[in-house]
Protein backbone atom coordinates (compact mmCIF):
# COMPACT_ATOMS: atom_id res chain seq x y z
CA UNK A 1 0.00 0.00 0.00
CA UNK A 2 1.21 3.22 -0.97
CA UNK A 3 1.46 6.12 1.42
CA UNK A 4 -0.39 8.55 0.40
CA UNK A 5 -1.14 12.79 1.24
CA UNK A 6 -3.14 11.31 4.84
CA UNK A 7 -0.63 8.53 5.29
CA UNK A 8 2.68 8.24 6.84
CA UNK A 9 3.39 11.35 4.87
CA UNK A 10 0.97 13.12 6.38
CA UNK A 11 2.71 12.52 9.75
CA UNK A 12 6.00 13.78 8.72
CA UNK A 13 4.42 16.78 7.45
CA UNK A 14 3.12 17.17 11.17
CA UNK A 15 5.91 16.50 12.74
CA UNK A 16 7.65 19.76 10.89
CA UNK A 17 4.93 22.31 11.29
CA UNK A 18 5.25 21.11 15.12
CA UNK A 19 9.11 21.88 15.06
CA UNK A 20 8.76 25.16 13.17
CA UNK A 21 6.21 26.21 15.45
CA UNK A 22 8.42 25.31 18.39
CA UNK A 23 10.98 27.63 16.73
CA UNK A 24 9.20 30.80 16.75
CA UNK A 25 8.02 30.37 20.30
CA UNK A 26 11.69 30.00 21.62
CA UNK A 27 12.43 33.17 19.08
CA UNK A 28 9.86 35.58 20.67
CA UNK A 29 10.94 38.51 21.88
CA UNK A 30 10.69 39.29 25.16
CA UNK A 31 7.90 41.66 26.97
CA UNK A 32 9.94 44.37 28.10
CA UNK A 33 11.54 44.44 24.62
CA UNK A 34 7.96 44.51 22.86
CA UNK A 35 7.58 47.66 25.98
CA UNK A 36 9.88 49.10 24.74
CA UNK A 37 8.80 49.42 20.94
CA UNK A 38 5.26 50.44 21.66
CA UNK A 39 6.87 53.48 23.73
CA UNK A 40 9.00 54.17 21.14
CA UNK A 41 6.36 53.97 18.58
CA UNK A 42 3.94 55.80 20.96
CA UNK A 43 6.93 58.24 21.40
CA UNK A 44 7.32 58.87 17.43
CA UNK A 45 3.81 59.23 16.50
CA UNK A 46 3.16 61.77 19.38
CA UNK A 47 6.16 64.18 18.54
CA UNK A 48 4.82 63.69 14.60
CA UNK A 49 1.60 64.84 15.62
CA UNK A 50 2.40 67.62 17.55
CA UNK A 51 4.18 69.81 15.05
CA UNK A 52 2.02 71.32 12.39
CA UNK A 53 3.01 74.18 9.68
CA UNK A 54 1.18 77.77 8.98
CA UNK A 55 1.60 78.98 5.80
CA UNK A 56 1.91 82.66 4.81
CA UNK A 57 -1.46 83.42 4.63
CA UNK A 58 -3.23 81.00 7.38
CA UNK A 59 -4.20 81.39 11.00
CA UNK A 60 -4.10 78.65 12.91
CA UNK A 61 -7.03 78.13 15.23
CA UNK A 62 -6.50 75.97 18.50
CA UNK A 63 -8.92 73.82 20.53
CA UNK A 64 -8.11 72.12 23.01
CA UNK A 65 -10.76 69.20 24.47
CA UNK A 66 -12.64 71.03 22.03
CA UNK A 67 -12.74 74.45 23.51
CA UNK A 68 -10.86 76.99 21.68
CA UNK A 69 -7.88 77.53 22.82
CA UNK A 70 -6.06 80.58 20.80
CA UNK A 71 -4.90 81.42 17.65
CA UNK A 72 -1.11 80.02 16.07
CA UNK A 73 0.41 82.60 13.61
CA UNK A 74 2.54 81.47 10.27
CA UNK A 75 5.89 79.27 11.05
CA UNK A 76 6.29 76.03 12.38
CA UNK A 77 4.01 75.28 15.40
CA UNK A 78 3.33 72.90 18.52
CA UNK A 79 0.57 71.83 19.82
CA UNK A 80 -0.55 68.43 22.36
CA UNK A 81 -0.51 65.23 20.50
CA UNK A 82 -2.83 62.19 20.41
CA UNK A 83 -6.19 64.81 19.97
CA UNK A 84 -5.80 66.57 23.32
CA UNK A 85 -5.01 69.69 20.72
CA UNK A 86 -6.79 70.24 17.02
CA UNK A 87 -5.80 72.74 14.70
CA UNK A 88 -7.67 74.49 11.78
CA UNK A 89 -5.67 76.09 9.11
CA UNK A 90 -7.99 78.85 8.10
CA UNK A 91 -7.12 81.25 4.81
CA UNK A 92 -7.11 84.82 6.43
CA UNK A 93 -4.69 86.51 4.46
CA UNK A 94 -5.88 85.74 1.10
CA UNK A 95 -8.85 87.47 -0.74
CA UNK A 96 -11.70 84.71 -0.96
CA UNK A 97 -14.55 85.06 -3.78
CA UNK A 98 -17.86 83.55 -4.48
CA UNK A 99 -18.86 83.79 -7.95
CA UNK A 100 -23.04 84.02 -9.69
CA UNK A 101 -24.19 83.32 -12.58
CA UNK A 102 -20.68 81.99 -13.83
CA UNK A 103 -18.03 79.91 -13.09
CA UNK A 104 -14.80 80.22 -13.85
CA UNK A 105 -13.34 76.98 -15.33
CA UNK A 106 -9.88 76.97 -15.49
CA UNK A 107 -8.31 79.73 -13.44
CA UNK A 108 -4.69 80.76 -14.23
CA UNK A 109 -2.45 81.64 -17.33
CA UNK A 110 -5.85 80.43 -19.61
CA UNK A 111 -8.76 81.40 -17.79
CA UNK A 112 -12.06 80.34 -19.36
CA UNK A 113 -15.89 81.01 -17.73
CA UNK A 114 -19.20 78.76 -18.14
CA UNK A 115 -22.43 79.47 -17.73
CA UNK A 116 -23.84 76.03 -18.28
CA UNK A 117 -26.88 74.96 -16.20
CA UNK A 118 -26.59 78.55 -14.12
CA UNK A 119 -29.45 80.78 -15.75
CA UNK A 120 -31.74 80.47 -13.14
CA UNK A 121 -29.35 81.94 -11.22
CA UNK A 122 -28.29 84.69 -13.47
CA UNK A 123 -31.88 85.62 -14.61
CA UNK A 124 -33.18 88.63 -12.12
CA UNK A 125 -36.53 90.65 -12.07
CA UNK A 126 -36.30 94.12 -11.78
CA UNK A 127 -38.65 96.86 -9.92
CA UNK A 128 -40.39 97.37 -13.70
CA UNK A 129 -41.03 93.98 -13.83
CA UNK A 130 -38.12 92.91 -16.53
CA UNK A 131 -35.59 90.13 -16.60
CA UNK A 132 -31.71 91.17 -16.96
CA UNK A 133 -29.22 88.95 -17.03
CA UNK A 134 -26.56 89.59 -14.06
CA UNK A 135 -22.92 87.81 -13.64
CA UNK A 136 -21.69 89.41 -10.26
CA UNK A 137 -19.21 88.25 -7.69
CA UNK A 138 -18.35 88.62 -3.79
CA UNK A 139 -15.13 89.44 -2.49
CA UNK A 140 -14.20 88.93 1.03
CA UNK A 141 -11.82 88.55 3.42
CA UNK A 142 -11.83 86.23 7.13
CA UNK A 143 -11.88 88.91 9.70
CA UNK A 144 -12.50 86.24 12.74
CA UNK A 145 -10.91 82.82 11.94
CA UNK A 146 -12.62 81.10 15.20
CA UNK A 147 -16.72 83.11 14.29
CA UNK A 148 -15.53 81.68 10.38
CA UNK A 149 -15.36 78.17 11.63
CA UNK A 150 -17.44 77.90 14.45
CA UNK A 151 -20.79 80.76 14.78
CA UNK A 152 -22.43 79.08 11.11
CA UNK A 153 -22.17 75.82 10.23
CA UNK A 154 -21.70 76.52 6.06
CA UNK A 155 -20.05 79.86 6.11
CA UNK A 156 -19.66 79.88 2.51
CA UNK A 157 -23.11 78.33 1.78
CA UNK A 158 -24.50 81.44 3.90
CA UNK A 159 -22.29 84.13 1.94
CA UNK A 160 -23.63 82.78 -1.10
CA UNK A 161 -27.35 82.81 -0.01
CA UNK A 162 -27.32 85.74 1.35
CA UNK A 163 -25.85 87.09 -1.51
CA UNK A 164 -28.00 86.05 -4.00
CA UNK A 165 -31.24 87.00 -1.85
CA UNK A 166 -29.94 90.88 -0.84
CA UNK A 167 -28.80 91.30 -4.73
CA UNK A 168 -32.38 90.45 -5.94
CA UNK A 169 -33.81 92.48 -3.39
CA UNK A 170 -31.67 95.48 -4.30
CA UNK A 171 -32.42 94.80 -8.31
CA UNK A 172 -36.10 94.50 -7.63
CA UNK A 173 -36.38 97.44 -6.14
CA UNK A 174 -34.73 99.22 -8.91
CA UNK A 175 -35.71 100.07 -13.13
CA UNK A 176 -33.97 97.83 -15.82
CA UNK A 177 -32.71 101.08 -17.18
CA UNK A 178 -30.65 101.51 -14.13
CA UNK A 179 -29.35 97.85 -13.64
CA UNK A 180 -28.29 97.90 -17.22
CA UNK A 181 -26.63 101.65 -17.74
CA UNK A 182 -26.29 104.04 -14.96
CA UNK A 183 -26.93 103.03 -11.72
CA UNK A 184 -24.71 99.72 -11.44
CA UNK A 185 -22.11 101.49 -9.48
CA UNK A 186 -24.28 102.70 -6.81
CA UNK A 187 -26.34 99.03 -6.56
CA UNK A 188 -23.27 97.40 -6.51
CA UNK A 189 -22.39 99.41 -3.17
CA UNK A 190 -25.86 99.51 -1.66
CA UNK A 191 -25.57 95.43 -2.12
CA UNK A 192 -22.00 95.62 0.00
CA UNK A 193 -23.84 97.48 2.57
CA UNK A 194 -26.41 95.56 3.25
CA UNK A 195 -23.99 92.07 2.69
CA UNK A 196 -22.33 93.30 5.35
CA UNK A 197 -24.53 94.57 7.76
CA UNK A 198 -26.55 91.02 7.97
CA UNK A 199 -23.21 89.27 8.37
CA UNK A 200 -22.29 91.35 11.04
CA UNK A 201 -25.57 90.12 12.95
CA UNK A 202 -24.89 87.04 11.98
CA UNK A 203 -21.39 87.17 13.87
CA UNK A 204 -20.01 85.40 10.67
CA UNK A 205 -16.63 87.13 11.33
CA UNK A 206 -16.08 87.82 7.73
CA UNK A 207 -15.16 91.29 6.12
CA UNK A 208 -16.92 92.02 2.96
CA UNK A 209 -14.50 93.28 0.59
CA UNK A 210 -16.57 94.44 -2.47
CA UNK A 211 -19.50 93.61 -4.56
CA UNK A 212 -19.05 93.89 -8.36
CA UNK A 213 -21.32 93.68 -11.86
CA UNK A 214 -19.11 91.33 -13.82
CA UNK A 215 -21.35 91.64 -16.91
CA UNK A 216 -25.56 92.73 -17.12
CA UNK A 217 -27.31 92.10 -19.97
CA UNK A 218 -31.04 91.65 -20.97
CA UNK A 219 -32.40 88.61 -22.01
CA UNK A 220 -31.61 87.54 -25.72
CA UNK A 221 -35.38 88.11 -26.92
CA UNK A 222 -34.40 92.20 -26.36
CA UNK A 223 -30.82 92.13 -26.17
CA UNK A 224 -30.68 93.83 -29.66
CA UNK A 225 -33.25 96.81 -28.22
CA UNK A 226 -31.01 97.21 -25.32
CA UNK A 227 -27.81 97.64 -26.36
CA UNK A 228 -28.93 100.75 -28.79
CA UNK A 229 -30.17 102.42 -25.40
CA UNK A 230 -26.81 101.44 -23.90
CA UNK A 231 -24.94 102.95 -26.91
CA UNK A 232 -27.28 106.09 -26.84
CA UNK A 233 -26.93 107.10 -23.54
CA UNK A 234 -23.25 106.47 -23.47
CA UNK A 235 -22.98 108.82 -26.32
CA UNK A 236 -25.18 111.29 -24.15
CA UNK A 237 -22.72 111.00 -21.61
CA UNK A 238 -19.82 111.43 -24.41
CA UNK A 239 -21.25 114.77 -25.79
CA UNK A 240 -21.90 116.22 -22.07
CA UNK A 241 -18.30 115.33 -21.78
CA UNK A 242 -17.29 117.19 -25.55
CA UNK A 243 -19.65 120.03 -23.63
CA UNK A 244 -17.99 120.52 -20.07
CA UNK A 245 -14.53 120.21 -22.07
CA UNK A 246 -15.55 123.09 -23.93
CA UNK A 247 -16.79 125.01 -21.48
CA UNK A 248 -13.80 124.76 -19.13
CA UNK A 249 -11.69 125.70 -22.29
CA UNK A 250 -13.94 128.55 -23.25
CA UNK A 251 -15.17 130.40 -20.13
CA UNK A 252 -11.89 130.84 -18.53
CA UNK A 253 -9.98 131.78 -21.85
CA UNK A 254 -12.99 134.60 -22.02
CA UNK A 255 -12.73 135.47 -18.60
CA UNK A 256 -9.13 136.18 -19.26
CA UNK A 257 -9.41 138.71 -22.00
CA UNK A 258 -12.29 140.16 -19.93
CA UNK A 259 -10.14 140.75 -17.58
CA UNK A 260 -7.55 142.28 -19.61
CA UNK A 261 -10.02 144.62 -21.40
CA UNK A 262 -11.30 145.93 -18.01
CA UNK A 263 -7.55 146.31 -16.62
CA UNK A 264 -6.69 147.92 -20.23
CA UNK A 265 -9.81 150.53 -19.87
CA UNK A 266 -8.68 151.66 -16.02
CA UNK A 267 -5.31 151.90 -17.28
CA UNK A 268 -6.50 154.58 -20.07
CA UNK A 269 -8.92 156.03 -17.80
CA UNK A 270 -5.92 156.52 -15.15
CA UNK A 271 -3.61 157.94 -18.26
CA UNK A 272 -6.63 160.49 -19.09
CA UNK A 273 -7.32 161.69 -15.99
CA UNK A 274 -3.87 162.15 -15.14
CA UNK A 275 -3.29 163.94 -18.75
CA UNK A 276 -6.54 165.98 -17.86
CA UNK A 277 -4.95 167.17 -14.60
CA UNK A 278 -1.70 168.02 -15.87
CA UNK A 279 -3.61 169.97 -18.95
CA UNK A 280 -5.66 171.77 -15.73
CA UNK A 281 -2.22 172.49 -14.16
CA UNK A 282 -0.42 174.21 -16.90
CA UNK A 283 -3.81 176.27 -17.94
CA UNK A 284 -3.98 177.76 -14.42
CA UNK A 285 -0.75 178.49 -14.30
CA UNK A 286 -0.75 179.99 -17.79
CA UNK A 287 -3.57 181.93 -16.16
CA UNK A 288 -1.84 183.13 -13.42
CA UNK A 289 0.94 184.50 -15.76
CA UNK A 290 -1.27 186.00 -18.00
CA UNK A 291 -3.49 187.84 -15.55
CA UNK A 292 0.39 189.00 -14.23
CA UNK A 293 1.21 190.14 -17.86
CA UNK A 294 -1.36 189.70 -20.52
CA UNK A 295 0.15 191.02 -23.73
CA UNK A 296 3.95 189.46 -22.86
CA UNK A 297 1.94 186.24 -22.13
CA UNK A 298 -0.23 186.55 -25.35
CA UNK A 299 2.34 186.69 -27.33
CA UNK A 300 4.86 184.21 -25.97
CA UNK A 301 1.63 181.65 -26.55
CA UNK A 302 1.20 183.27 -30.19
CA UNK A 303 4.78 182.34 -31.02
CA UNK A 304 5.22 178.66 -29.16
CA UNK A 305 1.98 178.03 -30.88
CA UNK A 306 3.73 178.66 -34.28
CA UNK A 307 6.58 177.21 -33.11
CA UNK A 308 5.00 174.08 -32.49
CA UNK A 309 2.81 174.32 -35.92
CA UNK A 310 5.26 175.43 -38.64
CA UNK A 311 7.25 172.67 -38.62
CA UNK A 312 4.82 170.24 -39.79
CA UNK A 313 3.28 171.79 -42.94
CA UNK A 314 5.51 171.46 -46.06
CA UNK A 315 5.32 174.43 -47.50
CA UNK A 316 5.18 178.23 -45.58
CA UNK A 317 3.61 180.96 -47.10
CA UNK A 318 3.72 184.70 -45.71
CA UNK A 319 1.98 186.90 -47.33
CA UNK A 320 2.85 190.90 -47.09
CA UNK A 321 -0.20 192.96 -44.91
CA UNK A 322 -0.34 195.29 -48.41
CA UNK A 323 -0.96 192.66 -51.02
CA UNK A 324 1.98 193.32 -52.48
CA UNK A 325 2.93 189.26 -52.80
CA UNK A 326 4.46 186.59 -50.84
CA UNK A 327 7.54 187.45 -49.30
CA UNK A 328 10.36 184.76 -49.99
CA UNK A 329 11.54 183.06 -47.09
CA UNK A 330 14.60 180.95 -46.16
CA UNK A 331 14.25 177.63 -44.21
CA UNK A 332 16.91 177.46 -42.16
CA UNK A 333 16.15 174.75 -39.70
CA UNK A 334 14.41 172.35 -42.25
CA UNK A 335 17.95 170.91 -42.84
CA UNK A 336 18.56 170.52 -38.63
CA UNK A 337 14.92 169.05 -38.18
CA UNK A 338 14.72 167.22 -41.13
CA UNK A 339 11.45 169.10 -42.38
CA UNK A 340 10.12 168.94 -46.44
CA UNK A 341 11.08 172.15 -47.89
Amino acid sequence: MQNGPWGSGGSQVDEKVIEIANRIKNSRPPKKLIFSGVLLLLLIIGVVSSMYKVDTEETGVVLRFGQFSGFSEPGLNFKLPFGIERVYLVKTGRVLKEEFGFRTVQPGVRTAYTKQGLEEESLTLTGDLNVSDLEWIVQYQIADPYKFLFRIKDTEETIRDISEAVVRKTVGNSNVTDVLTTERAELAMAIEDDLQKILNSYDAGVRIVTVKFQDVNPPEQVKGAFNEVNEAEQQKESLIFQAREQYNREVPKARGVARSKILQAEGYAVERINRAEGETSRFLALLTEYKKAPEVTRKRLYLETLEDVLPRLEEIYIMDGNGAGAIPLLPLRAGVKGETK
